[in-house]
């Protein structure tokens, strides 16, 4: 009788842990710049930190400014290093003023999801 409980229980141990790990999605762990940050000089690049790989082609961003104007930037990579690291290069010069980020990325998992963030630069 023992041995069945001990090998009902770790059934349904294991079950859960399956479970578990089977809802597991890939999410944003980090932001540069910073989520709210303020910035002195315009950023050349933004960086998206995952906790998972990317599928970088089917990653990016749309960027716009206060006022809904969109800026266009670079086709996002990723770190060569680093395939949690999304990459994406930005116009030489920002002016002043408050910038959205909206963000959407696709795990090696081929879980996709999105989000957004916002930064100011003020020089």
């Amino acid at each position: 009788m023992f041995r069945k409980t001990l090998v009902a229980v770790t059934a349904v141990i294991s079950c859960a842990v399956m479970a578990t790990a089977a809802q597991a999605h890939a999410k944003l762990t980090s932001t540069n710049p910073l989520a709210g940050a303020v910035l002195a000089e315009p950023p050349k690049e933004l960086r998206l930190t995952f906790n998972e790989g990317l599928i970088a082609k089917f990653s990016g961003v749309q960027m716009k400014t206060e006022k809904g104007e969109k800026i266009e930037t670079g086709t996002a990579v990723a770190d060569s290093a680093d395939t949690k690291q999304l990459i994406i290069p930005l116009p030489a010069t920002l002016p002043d003023g408050l910038y959205s980020v909206r963000w959407h990325a696709v795990s090696e998992d081929t879980h996709k999801l999105d989000g957004s963030y916002s930064f100011t630069v003020k020089h």
